[in-house]
């Protein structure tokens, strides 16, 4: 059968909605489903699909958390709350998209929650973590990549970012930066806990920005953390510092070009969960301000610590700031230096040097 023509990967608004937005992958499923098989027979519970897990079953303001375990006070004082299993992100994200008709959407809170989202014994599947790899240009290792852990637990992120009265509506948003430390390699055979939580609303130029926190812990031993900074765009902002938009410098000599494919939005919307329109759709893009389509952020700097893969430490922060979004299709050239700490790197626009990520491994 011939290959398909990109145009017939676009998405409509109903698949945004209802189709591929129903969990990360079939695989993860299957994994899912192996291991609740394979341990303590317990009784019947719904699947990742159901409205139960999502915190949403008779509660369509999602006010409830109906799958989670327990509750507690966590060790920075916020409530600490317990889910049985991940939850599936299809409906995190439909209810992120009703939050913006309106009249539908809820209240936006004045601070971020002062509660963190937790999950234990999450497993990989080789499979899903292979077509990651794939996706991402990394090595097929049985080594998890830094950036595989944010992708793992980021149905749990999404969650608390879906809660109502979160300050920051999750359509529209704008990842700005991340950083990620890795305090050991995770290896495919271990089981992670997660949990999550907001800190640090500030105001921006543009609107506000927060972190959210989401860390990786085995054995009771923190092993990753990572931290992404989100803005929240509005119309009248609390102010905040203003950038110096001075002479844009000259971007570095590149030692790589990559063609970034309309695919590169839809493959890494699919082994992520990160269904965000913008992404994904001609159409979800032009309804939040974009002329066509960009590629994930975290896809970017995945690609770039694939470029690094074979000279990066046992334990490491690997730190980015998220500039211009690359349109997808483009050309981006890739460029990297060597410090006495670690490394500098980059990505720039091929055609006209513009800038799109710039990072650092130290």
């Amino acid at each position: 059968m011939a290959a398909r023509d990109h145009e017939d990967d676009e998405l409509s608004l109903h698949d945004l909605i209802e189709g591929p937005t129903r969990d990360l992958t079939a695989a993860r499923a299957a994994a899912q489903a192996r291991t609740q098989s394979q341990s303590t027979p317990t009784p019947t519970r719904p699947t990742s699909d159901d409205h139960e897990v999502d915190g949403t079953s008779g509660d369509p303001q999602g006010s409830q958390l109906h799958d989670r375990r327990g509750e507690g006070v966590g060790p920075e004082g916020r409530r600490r709350v317990e889910l049985e299993r991940l939850p599936a992100s299809g409906a995190l994200y439909r209810r992120a998209l009703l939050g913006v008709v309106p009249g539908v959407g809820g209240r936006r809170g004045t601070d971020v929650p002062a509660v963190e989202l937790a999950v234990g014994g999450v497993a990989v599947d080789q499979r899903h973590l292979a077509d990651y790899d794939r996706v991402c240009g990394f090595p097929l290792t049985d080594r998890l990549p830094a950036t595989y852990l944010h992708v793992l637990g980021f149905p749990l992120s999404l969650r608390l970012m879906t809660s109502p009265g979160f300050p920051i509506p999750l359509t529209g948003v704008v990842h700005v930066a991340n950083r990620i430390t890795v305090h050991r390699p995770v290896e495919a055979g271990e089981r992670v806990d997660f949990h999550t939580y907001a800190e640090n609303l500030r105001p921006h130029e543009r609107g506000r920005q927060l972190d959210v926190v989401l860390v990786g812990s085995i054995g009771g031993e923190e092993v990753w953390r990572g931290v992404s900074t989100y803005l929240g765009k509005e119309r009248a902002s609390g102010g905040g510092p203003r950038r110096d938009r001075g002479d844009r410098p000259e971007p570095p000599a590149f030692s790589a070009r990559w063609r970034v494919t309309p695919r590169v939005g839809t493959d890494y919307a699919r082994v992520s969960g990160d269904h965000n329109p913008i992404h994904t759709s001609k159409l979800g893009a032009r309804l939040f301000g974009f002329p066509r389509p960009i590629a994930h952020g975290m896809w970017s700097k995945a690609r770039c610590l694939a470029a690094l893969a074979p000279r990066l430490p046992e334990a490491y922060t690997v730190d980015v700031a998220f500039k211009l979004p690359v349109p997808l299709p483009s050309t981006v050239a890739f460029s990297a230096s060597a410090t006495g700490a670690g490394w500098d790197f980059a990505l720039h626009s091929a055609r006209d040097g513009r800038p799109h990520l710039t990072g650092s491994v130290r």
